[in-house]
């Protein structure tokens, strides 16, 4: 016979330190079950679990795949230091009283776990379970999950390597030949910690009749594998953009910064849920598809140094120097616009110049003037069919 009893008054659990925001492969997981009873309660056992395990779980058609993967499984029997133990190994704990179950237990070294990650299709959750067994009643349970950060030192020879890439689209127009977008792009390394800056390397030629418009983003993939098949998706971070490129033009970008924002490491070692990040640097042309080019990234926990062994620093020279070798160099910075006098001005009239069809981008405006102004001074050094721009943030 099960007897019905009250809802214990408090039943729950502690991390010792509890303001710390992760753990990582060979710390120590210890804290305390806090239990106080509303009525005499006789336990016959506590029970303590530390699980950690991926799950991955969606539709696709008809079928349902569903996989898992365990990481951690601990358990262990708690007892309560100082407290009269029947025979039959049980204790009775009485209304006014609280009572404290330590715990304590080391998480896997290095190389057996996967960092802590929630996305739409599936996860990887560590937390701690306790189960309070009563001697004829139900038992009952508490859970408290907590966070696990694998190190990832993006110093490393691969991490610190460049990635470049050059890509070109060929454009019709009622299928005339519309001349051609191309885009070269290169950074310095692959692994990025949360604020630091990418430096961009790039040149956009633009051959044909249409107005282009350069532009960078972070893209996070997430990749869930179950049952033999495969769900990916895609999603844009954060995002810059240039200034718009017209018809017989190039634009030069030469150590662009795009600060990282707040971002989970890169997801490895796991078998069923892979989350990549990219730099993908891209044209809008109105009336076609984007010309994507795609750069990998690491995001990492352990920020760059800037001491690469010099075998590291000669390699990645080499393989950077094709795609360097199309970066064209800088003119030298104009003279400042602030010098020049404007007589007669008017407010300008903001003319559209082009819809750019992103959903997070605004149209570009070209402004228009009813009056003549003095010409900006000479660059001291010019380079024909090219400019320079600046980013401006979306």
């Amino acid at each position: 016979m099960v007897v019905i009893s009250k809802k214990l008054k408090n039943f729950q659990i502690e991390f010792r330190d509890s303001t710390k925001a992760f753990y990582s492969s060979g710390d120590k997981v210890a804290g305390r079950v806090l239990v106080e009873v509303s009525e005499t309660t006789r336990v016959s056992a506590m029970r303590l679990y530390g699980i950690g395990c991926a799950k991955v779980e969606y539709s696709k058609g008809k079928q349902r795949c569903k996989d898992a993967i365990e990481y951690l499984r601990y358990e262990d029997v708690l007892h309560l230091d100082q407290q009269h133990t029947d025979s039959d190994g049980s204790v009775t704990l009485r209304p006014g009283n609280r009572y404290e179950y330590t715990f304590g237990f080391e998480l896997p070294q290095s190389g057996q776990l996967v960092s802590s990650y929630k996305g739409k299709l599936g996860y990887v959750e560590y937390y701690v379970r306790a189960v309070m067994e009563r001697a004829c009643q139900s038992e009952v349970e508490c859970k408290k999950c907590f966070e696990v950060e694998e190190p990832i030192d993006v110093n490393t020879s691969d991490l610190t390597a460049p990635a470049a890439g050059v890509k070109e689209k060929k454009l019709t127009c009622m299928f005339i030949p519309d001349g051609k977008v191309s885009v070269t792009a290169k950074i310095n390394r692959k692994g990025y910690c949360e604020g630091e800056n990418i430096c961009i390397d790039a040149k956009f030629v633009n051959t044909c009749s249409r107005i282009i418009v350069p532009k960078a983003a972070i893209i996070v993939t997430h990749t869930y594998r179950a049952n033999g098949r495969l769900k990916v998706l895609r999603e844009k971070i954060s995002s810059v953009r240039g200034n718009h490129i017209i018809s017989g033009m190039c634009d030069i970008w030469q150590g662009k910064t795009f600060r990282v924002p707040k971002l989970k490491p890169t997801i490895l070692g796991c078998n069923i849920i892979h989350m990549d990040y990219s730099l993908m640097i891209y044209v809008h042309i109105p009336g076609s598809e984007k010309l994507t080019l795609e750069l990998p990234l690491v995001i990492g926990t352990i920020p760059f140094t800037g001491f690469a062994s010099r075998t590291s620093s000669m390699s990645s020279q080499q393989e950077s120097s094709t795609a360097s070798s199309s970066l064209v160099s800088m003119p030298s910075a104009p003279p400042s616009y602030s010098e020049i006098p404007l007589h007669g001005c008017m407010d300008p009239f903001i003319t559209p110049l082009l819809d750019d069809y992103s959903e997070d981008d605004c149209p570009i405006f070209i402004h228009a003037r009813e009056y003549h102004q003095t010409p900006p001074p000479a660059y001291t050094e010019v380079q024909e069919g090219c400019r320079t721009s600046g980013t401006t943030l979306m």
